[in-house]
């Protein structure tokens, strides 16, 4: 993680109380063990984003204090969801936490279940949406959005959820069309999503929960 300069990004990372977390995982994992997997997806996405060379800090919004717990002590701040309103109002409230403290802080918000998430690619990413005032990337679906880029004096203006896409291509955000970071594209919602992310690579702490349990 890279502290010196005033330039570098505030990534913003959402997370529902793992109890209420990927719901629709459960098919594939069972109830046990769904809670268990959302917590390690956060922990691989914030330990890659804290290891990205473009990023400066990372602001978890989280009412969960055993998920708060474990990110904080990787290096990510915790910010209660204060609006308590859903995903949007709570990538707003943790952009202001952000600028609270540096007005001009270029900002991104990015899901928080990315477990084969690669810092390079990340960083790939980050320095295409430098070139505009507000950026996106499509999931691997290309019909959410996995990542959302604000400039500096720009608001994030956040509409994440379903066809988010196409809502974030109309409020004037620049789509990021890259090959080759498949990573930051790899949300996991479903089975299959797993599936595909670990055909990608997956972190250390989902691995390990994950695949003695797979097979």
């Amino acid at each position: 993680m890279n502290t010196d300069t005033d330039d570098d990004w505030s990534l913003v990372v959402p997370l529902k109380p793992l109890a209420l977390a990927k719901s629709r995982l459960a098919a594939a994992t069972g109830a046990r063990l769904r809670p268990r997997l959302a917590l390690a997806f956060a922990e691989d996405t914030v330990g890659a984003v804290l290891n990205c060379a473009r990023v400066r800090d990372v602001v978890v919004v989280t009412d969960d204090p055993a998920a708060g717990a474990a990110l904080s002590a990787l290096g990510a701040r915790i910010v209660p969801d204060l609006p308590a309103a859903g995903l949007n109002a709570a990538l707003g409230h943790g952009v202001r936490a952000v600028r609270a403290g540096r007005p001009h802080a270029r900002v991104a918000a990015l899901n928080a279940d990315l477990p084969a998430l690669r810092p390079a690619e990340l960083t790939r990413v980050l320095d295409a949406a430098r070139n505009f005032p507000r950026a996106f990337l499509a999931d691997a679906a290309e019909i959410g959005t996995t990542f959302l880029s604000a400039g500096p004096g720009v608001e994030l203006e956040p509409a994440f959820g379903g066809a988010s896409r196409l809502r974030h291509l109309s409020s004037g955000a620049v789509e990021i069309r890259l090959a080759g970071v498949d990573s930051v594209r790899q949300d996991v919602d479903t089975g299959e999503d797993l599936a595909a992310a670990g055909a990608l690579g997956l972190g250390p702490r989902t691995a390990a929960r994950w695949l003695p349990v797979a097979g």
